[in-house]
């Protein structure tokens, strides 16, 4: 197999015929030994009989179909593991990323030899508010990351068999794919793309936060170390505020009033709970790793009859 396209499926019934028609147009363009993987990650739409429609008009396409939904990152890595091809191309089925970028990645890939090339936005789309929000979560991500994850990174990239295989060795639970993008290493520039936009986006602020703190918490230890050394920084603000007291109490300063005690109580006791939450992000991602749960579980695969690959 030459060639591999893997797309997710979740609420992906107005697109899939047509992602299907120009992806396979492209893939034609390059190669006749192709592939398209769609993972069904429980879409509660009429997304899999569509998809199982395609493979029984195409034996070239493949319908991995999940128990449940399991998530988006977790279906692209289960897609990954089950195409073939020495080639994959990776891309969200929505068609915000245009499948035409194939060959503009396959040309950029062959010419260099390369083992990755992915796309990321110039200028993100969507607006003031998703684009602020997007610009301070790569702001804290760069800062704070000891891995040089790319910012503003699309799903669409072209990467070589040996490069997945190397990605699909990772098995955490709760990760953010981009950050295991990068850290898998190989030899992977990035090209400018535009991506489109629609209204109603799977992706709910509440969901865009939690991937945050899971790209943070999953390549970084350092907000531990930033609340250990607050930690030593209110401990000796506290010294220096005793200090401080005693003296004004041994000069005849009478000190009244309990306001600024209750103020003091509440601001340590605020900031008690917020380092114990961050202790206790890490401390369940432990809890969620030491289980070896599977991070998807497929109920069945649907292909052309007679194909076993």
């Amino acid at each position: 197999m030459r060639l591999s396209i893997v797309t997710t499926l979740y609420n992906s019934s107005a697109f899939i015929e047509e992602f299907y028609r120009r992806a396979s147009s492209e893939a034609a363009a390059l190669t006749n030994d192709y592939e398209i993987v769609m993972v069904d990650d429980g879409s509660p739409d009429n997304s899999l009989s569509i998809a199982i429609e395609l493979v029984r008009k195409d034996p070239r396409v493949k319908v991995v179909e999940l128990s449940r939904n399991f998530g988006h990152h977790k279906a692209m890595m289960t897609g990954l593991e089950h195409a073939v091809g020495d080639y994959i191309y990776l891309i969200d089925v929505d068609l915000e990323e245009d499948p035409a970028w194939l060959t503009l990645f396959w040309k950029t890939l062959k010419d260099r030899g390369l083992d990755v090339v992915y796309g990321y936005q110039i200028k993100r789309k969507g607006d003031w508010i998703e684009r602020l929000g997007g610009a301070f979560h790569w702001w804290v991500i760069r800062r704070l990351s000891y891995y040089p994850i790319p910012e503003n990174l699309v799903t669409a990239r072209l990467m070589t068999q040996q490069y997945v295989r190397a990605l699909t060795l990772h098995k955490e639970r709760k990760t953010a794919l981009g950050g295991l993008w990068a850290l898998t290493g190989f030899r992977q520039p990035g090209l400018p793309v535009e991506k489109g936009s629609r209204n109603n986006s799977s992706y709910s602020i509440a969901k865009r936060i939690e991937v945050g703190f899971d790209r943070l918490t999953s390549f970084s230890e350092k907000p531990l170390i930033l609340v250990f050394l607050l930690g030593i920084f209110i401990f000796a603000l506290s010294v220096l505020g005793a200090f401080y007291l005693v003296v004004l109490r041994l000069t005849g300063t009478v000190l009244a009033g309990w306001a600024s005690v209750m103020v003091s109580v509440w601001m340590l006791g605020g900031l008690c709970i917020a380092c114990l939450g961050i202790l206790g992000l890490y401390i369940a991602r432990i809890f969620i790793e030491t289980k070896g749960r599977p991070y998807s579980i497929v109920r069945e695969i649907h292909r052309a009859e007679g194909k076993n690959a």
